[in-house]
């Protein structure tokens, strides 16, 4: 919402992690609380009703039905891990968290400038927002020591980290695909 701002606004009041969204990277979104846009946002406005605060974990009534189904499809961003990362908020503190989401997002700005041929940034979203930082470290890793010697290619550098990035996910059972809605007929 226009001037809302929040201090933090990479992980949003409802849970998604702004800073890993194809949308805020090409800067088309602030994040939550960013300040600009006019974008509204009943979660935003439930969040003042309750006296403004910083995210919904932390009211009395979470979960409430605003997340019914929050996971079932996505948008620009992957939903999936809302819940689960409120739960890891709670567990590590939201310091902690915040601090290992700045990590992920310096690493997908790395994959992006390094690895990206053009058609591969959701991908990265994607994975770096749906997999555990020490895997998309262990990945990166990978990646780096098998880029470092060899005369490849951008495009076969990106398949190179595409397959890899699949190969964790698959060992995690993590789909890396957005769940679309699909369209009535």
């Amino acid at each position: 919402m226009k001037n809302y701002k929040r201090k933090y606004p990479l992980f949003s009041l409802c849970g998604l992690n702004c800073g890993l969204c194809s949308m805020h990277l090409d800067k088309y979104c602030p994040g939550c609380g960013g300040g600009a846009g006019n974008q509204p946002c009943a979660i935003v406005r439930c969040s003042q009703q309750y006296g403004g605060i910083e995210y919904c974990y932390l009211c009395d009534e979470y979960p409430c039905e605003k997340y019914d189904g929050i996971d079932d499809f996505d948008s620009f961003i992957t939903h999936r891990n809302q819940l689960k990362d409120f739960e890891k908020v709670k567990k590590i503190g939201i310091d902690a968290y915040q601090s290992e989401l700045t990590e992920k997002i310096e690493i997908l700005r790395y994959l992006l400038e390094n690895y990206n041929d053009g058609r591969r940034k959701s991908f990265f979203c994607i994975s770096v927002n749906l997999l555990e930082l020490k895997d998309v470290k262990c990945v990166v890793e990978q990646i780096a020591t098998e880029t470092e010697s060899d005369n490849l290619t951008l495009k076969e550098k990106a398949s190179l980290a595409v397959n890899l990035f699949q190969t964790m996910a698959a060992k995690r059972n993590v789909v890396l695909k957005l769940n679309k809605k699909t369209r009535k007929k």
